[in-house]
């Protein structure tokens, strides 16, 4: 009989049929005996009987060995099972059934439990199955960045010996997990994590991690963003309603010059203001990090007579501004953008080189790339602020932006419209000997 043809059978009708058989033998050796004990004698009969039994038993014997030795075998790999005349052949069937059953059932499981691991490990958050006493039993690829953890290695050992931060192991120990915990990490890198844990049975718990070390980063940059915006509107603001309050109060008894002389003052403040919101403005639209618009092939030679004309402007002739062109090709890019970025380097040099100074500003093709240098001979940058310097309100000395008008935020509208452009910006600086900002753009931006 086939294991195909037993499967659909019910359990009640095999077990009937074995008993059936089983009673069959036994009759036909009882009747054999009885036989040969007519014809033979008693002697014969029971001759006949142990004779019976005996071949009975050594078939039996033979089929259960050929069981015993076939279930040792893996299933997936064992030969086919052994064939067998009566009730054998419904026993061998049957446990051969149960077994490729029990196989599919087992493949089947191990199949979604892969599928459940390899979605865990896709997962973006950290997950980390754990037992009552916190030891870990499995965790994933982000589980294990997250906590500097290692499957193989650590599986097994209690987190809280891996993890020791007080809070951390608090948490776990008192076992309230309505609310998540926020935990700064060290190790393997500096890391904000939102933990959670989730109890699932009496002895498992999941803990879940997700990084937010970038979210608190930039909520911090928005408190120093709005408190930076409210330190440098204040000043100006505090100037000019002093000085309005001033000429109000004293309108009939101020001398006309004193009058003129407190409202330019107050006018400056405010131009001060606005071209501190037109620099927000300006940065805002670069950080929405949209596609250029209005790219084109803008002529840099011309558009740096328009820098040179304007640096020359703000210098009111107290500067030596030098211009150097030497390649004429044009740069695809946005002109605005460009201007700004431009005209932001070479006023920013006048600002910063005393009366007599001479200022450089170039543009030149070097192997793969195209660089505009301003180079000037001012007072210079000590080290240790040159990599902060395109950070926004960003200032070496304070007092000297605010004599010179400076917003703060000119360095970082250039950085943001160069990465815009594919461009880098270089800056090479020693204090009393004058500062070199190069902006490096790929030469594949260049148009002949």
């Amino acid at each position: 009989m086939s294991v195909q043809s037993v499967e659909g059978i019910s359990v009640i009708r095999p077990i009937r049929y074995i008993l059936v058989a089983a009673f069959a033998y036994l009759a036909l050796i009882v009747l054999v005996a009885l036989v040969f004990w007519g014809l033979r004698g008693p002697i014969s009969g029971l001759l006949a009987m142990c004779g019976g039994l005996l071949v009975a038993g050594v078939y039996h014997v033979r089929n259960l060995y050929k069981l015993v030795r076939w279930l040792r075998l893996p299933v997936d790999h064992a030969p086919p099972m052994p064939r067998a005349i009566g009730m054998w052949d419904y026993i061998f069937a049957d446990v051969n059934s149960h077994a490729r059953n029990s196989s599919r059932r087992q493949q089947r499981l191990s199949s979604a439990l892969e599928r459940f691991r390899e979605a865990s490990q896709a997962m973006p958050h950290g997950l980390l199955f754990l037992s009552n006493t916190h030891t870990i039993e499995w965790v994933n690829r982000q589980g294990e960045q997250h906590f500097g953890l290692e499957q193989a290695r650590d599986q097994g050992t209690p987190i809280t010996n891996l993890v020791r931060q007080p809070d951390f192991v608090r948490y776990l120990q008192e076992g309230r997990y309505d609310e998540p915990l926020t935990l700064s990490i060290g190790r393997p890198i500096a890391r904000t994590l939102m933990v959670h844990v989730i109890p699932f049975s009496e002895d498992m718990r999941l803990l879940m991690s997700e990084d937010i070390t970038q979210g608190e980063r930039l909520q911090a940059m928005r408190r120093d963003f709005v408190a930076n915006v409210s330190h440098e509107m204040r000043t100006p603001l505090t100037v000019v309603t002093g000085f309005l309050e001033t000429v109000i109060d004293g309108l009939d008894e101020l001398e006309k010059d004193d009058v003129r002389h407190y409202l330019g003052l107050a006018s400056e403040q405010a131009g001060r203001m606005q071209r501190l919101i037109q620099d927000l403005l300006t940065l805002s639209a670069l950080e929405a990090d949209e596609p250029i618009r209005h790219e084109e092939a803008v002529d840099v030679a011309a558009l740096l007579e328009e820098v040179q004309q304007e640096a020359q402007v703000v210098s009111g002739g107290r500067h030596v501004i030098e211009l150097e062109c030497a390649t004429h090709a044009c740069l695809l890019g946005n002109a605005k953008e460009l201007y700004s970025a431009f005209a932001n380097l070479a006023i920013n040099a006048v600002r910063y080189t005393p009366a007599g100074g001479h200022i450089h500003i170039s543009w030149r093709q070097r192997g793969s790339v195209v660089e505009y240098a301003v180079k000037d001979d001012g007072i210079g940058i000590a080290p240790e602020h040159i990599p902060r310097l395109t950070e926004r309100f960003y200032r070496v000395d304070r007092g000297r932006s605010r004599e010179t008008g400076g917003t703060g935020l000119g360095l970082a509208i250039v950085k943001h419209v160069l990465s815009r452009h594919q461009g880098d910006l270089l800056i090479e600086s020693k204090p009393a000997m004058g500062s070199t900002f190069t902006a490096c753009f790929p030469a594949r931006r260049l148009v002949a």
